[in-house]
């Protein structure tokens, strides 16, 4: 892209962001103070660092990487010297395929990306980085050593008790304060967060019923009431200016509300800091097939789904159209068209959107969530006849996920299913969010199926259940989520007793540390 190749000033000058005379006081304020001109923007009071952030991505094409979310272990940091990492204010990250991803302030600074070439002897993948994270990074690593210590940022957590006042918009701030998943309200209850998979209380007295009805109609529209009514469920989007997004979920339970709300990133998190193996991304960019993203609610199917349209939409050149209910991260076009439907909004079912979705011409079709039999079987038609499809699903684990597959259709239906299946399934990817060693964030376990001639002979002959015996063979094809825990537990990432919670099987999780030298 040409945009690239542009300076950081020209291109926030032509977004309209700033002026041309707000630049030149950035730039004279550079020359006095050093510096990039983001920065001194910033110092300024022209800019935040979330807007220049936002503005670089859109206007590059790069993403920008949240540092607090991301390891990086000795052996990358050694890729590149210590006084070009101070000097030209990068940072190494990891690798996504044979290409180093580099974290960078200054994104437009082509002439750094050839020094770290050069240095490193890889081709490299440039991310932005915020001058406050690279400063953070820096800290760390004149007071540890470089190269020496893995390093990585804390999230920042508030100290204090959570205090919010009684409405609804200051529950939504204090979630995203505290870094949380979910806000949870119910009548007679404490308001309570999800952070890092565990429920927090708030520091304020249990809701009345009336209290929560209120809160909820202050956000709904008069359509959203009229729904809620008639089906006494309600499943929506809500966006809070400044905060961001939230998927949100009203009920009835004991005759009074209760509401549920996701905070939803507005930037689709890069595939290095949600810890997405690079197989899956090359599954991603094939032209046909049937991809599955399975797990239990809450374990982050719907961001690695969305990290996945987001690498389609920046490599290849299709129609992207997907199913979701309702929309949580929003993609900009890029170098794909990506049309998003909403049920309810857009269309009413998610059988009722696939059913018509063929006159759409998509090459690319994703589905937020697989939950019938109609679903189910237009999606396997789509994967049949030359679409790739990608969709999220609920199920324990990767076999599981077949067998529910070819369970939601009448048994005089399934062994054609079983040959539909095996001929196009490009993979299942079943994930798990594990708590960190440190305490602080999660870190994605995943286990493995992708297609070889094993697995489409056992789908086609219904002797899915032997493959998870396999899953111990150490065949590439076949990866069980011991595997990944033991790695994750060897590596220091995640605790013995973290990782126990979600093993498959705990003698084979044990055989696998033993080999590692981390049994315990």
């Amino acid at each position: 892209m040409t945009t690239k190749k542009l300076k950081i000033g020209e291109i926030l000058v032509s977004s309209g962001l700033i002026t041309e005379e707000q630049l030149k006081t950035a730039l004279s304020s550079q020359n006095q103070l050093g510096g990039t001109v983001g920065e001194n923007l910033i110092r300024l009071g022209y800019l935040t660092e979330e807007v220049l952030l936002n503005a670089l991505s859109e206007q590059t094409g790069l993403q920008h990487i949240n540092l607090t979310r991301v390891e990086v272990p000795p052996s990358i940091q050694r890729l590149i010297q210590l006084e070009t990492v101070r000097s030209r204010r990068l940072l190494p990250i990891g690798f996504e395929g044979k290409r180093l991803v580099v974290g960078m302030v200054d994104p437009t600074d082509l002439s750094a990306l050839s020094e770290v070439e050069f240095q490193s002897g890889h081709t490299t993948k440039p991310v932005i980085l915020s001058a406050s994270h690279f400063d953070e990074a820096l800290t760390q690593i004149q007071a540890s050593g470089y190269g020496v210590n893995t390093l990585k940022l804390s999230e920042e957590r508030p100290q204090r008790r959570i205090q919010p006042e009684g409405n609804i918009a200051s529950l939504l701030k204090a979630l995203v304060a505290w870094h949380g998943q979910d806000l949870h309200l119910s009548s007679g209850a404490i308001p309570s967060l999800r952070v890092d998979g565990e429920i927090r209380r708030m520091d304020i007295p249990a809701l009345k019923p009336a209290e929560v009805e209120s809160m909820v109609n202050a956000i709904l529209t008069p359509g959203q009431k009229r729904a809620f009514e008639e089906n006494l469920e309600l499943d929506f989007a809500y966006s809070l200016d400044g905060v961001g997004r939230f998927r949100c979920n009203l009920y009835r339970q004991r005759g009074s509300l209760a509401f549920t709300a996701r905070h939803v990133a507005d930037k689709v998190p890069s595939a290095t800091e949600l810890s997405i193996p690079d197989f899956l991304l090359e599954y991603a960019l094939r032209k046909q097939g049937f991809v599955l993203v399975t797990g239990p609610n809450g374990h982050g199917k719907t961001t690695t789904l969305a990290n996945l349209v987001d690498t389609i939409n920046r490599e290849r050149k299709a129609n992207i159209i997907t199913i979701e209910d309702p929309i949580e991260y929003t993609h900009r076009h890029k170098n794909s068209n990506v049309n998003q439907r909403e049920v309810g909004t857009d269309t009413i079912s998610f059988s009722d959107g696939l059913r018509h979705i063929f006159r759409q011409n998509p090459d690319v079709i994703v589905i937020g969530e697989l939950r019938d039999y109609e679903s189910f079987s237009i999606a396997l038609t789509a994967a049949e006849t030359g679409h790739l499809v990608m969709a999220t699903m609920h199920s324990m684990n990767a076999t599981a996920a077949v067998d529910r597959i070819i369970d939601a259709f009448p048994s005089s239906q399934q062994a054609q299913v079983r040959a539909q299946l095996a001929d196009c399934l490009q993979v299942v990817f079943s994930q798990r969010l594990l708590r960190r060693a440190s305490g602080s964030g999660r870190i994605l376990a995943w286990e493995r199926m992708s297609s070889s001639l094993r697995v489409r002979n056992a789908i086609r002959e219904g002797k899915v259940h032997l493959l998870r015996a396999m899953m111990q063979t150490n065949i590439e094809e076949l990866v069980s989520i011991d595997w990944t825990l033991a790695e994750l537990v060897a590596s220091g990432k995640v605790r013995y007793e973290e990782a126990l919670k979600y093993a498959d099987n705990a003698t084979y999780l044990n055989e696998l540390l033993k080999v590692r030298g981390a049994y315990r």
